[in-house]
């Protein structure tokens, strides 16, 4: 269980908490531990699987808790962000899709028990993508409006709706496929 890669997930699952209260706090103070501290975090997600691959500590824990990472630090910081935003549709349309593809595919995955829908390489890039919309967002925050953060903040923006668009079509796939799974039980009993 202590492996360093589980160490890197439990770590990252920790921060997500962290960064979402620094996030809901605002001020100047917190923008930049919240940018570096997420920044670390995100990080993270592609250290764990890559040690445990070089190194041979897989484990099923660690498949387990590495999806669970993702979706507390997207999760979680979708909501802190969107607490800032308001009630700005751009804003929070694009979370909105994003939470709940997640919540779907996570009970999907339960429902389906002991079927596994591999993770495909276009959910890696949607997870990606997430991050780095969300990584962009917070460092909107650590320029005044008009000298740089409104256009980075934009910036993000478009990010969060390319990670929307990703998240929908990947959450199509895995339904598509747990349908198709889902027919073929009934049609076997």
């Amino acid at each position: 269980m202590w492996t360093i890669p589980n160490i890197l997930t439990l770590s990252r699952i920790a921060a997500a908490p962290v960064v979402a209260i620094m996030v809901a706090l605002g001020g100047s103070a917190w923008a930049l531990p919240a940018f570096l501290l997420f920044g670390a975090a995100a990080l993270t997600d592609f250290l764990d699987g890559w040690l445990a691959r070089r190194f041979g500590q897989t484990s099923s824990l660690g498949k387990m808790l590495d999806p669970i990472g993702d979706k507390v630090m997207v999760g979680l910081l979708l909501l802190a962000l969107t607490s800032k935003a308001g009630d700005e549709w751009v804003f929070v349309v694009p979370a909105v899709v994003i939470l709940t593809r997640e919540i779907l595919v996570s009970g999907l995955r339960e429902f389906l028990g002991d079927v596994k829908l591999n993770v495909t390489r276009l959910a890696k890039w949607k997870t990606t993508a997430q991050l780095i919309a969300i990584s962009v967002l917070l460092g909107a925050d650590l320029l005044p409006p008009f000298h740089g953060g409104l256009e980075i903040f934009m910036i993000g923006l478009i990010l969060l709706w390319i990670a929307a668009v990703l998240t929908a079509i990947t959450g199509w796939d895995y339904f598509a496929k747990g349908v198709a799974v889902i027919r073929q039980r009934e049609s076997g009993e």
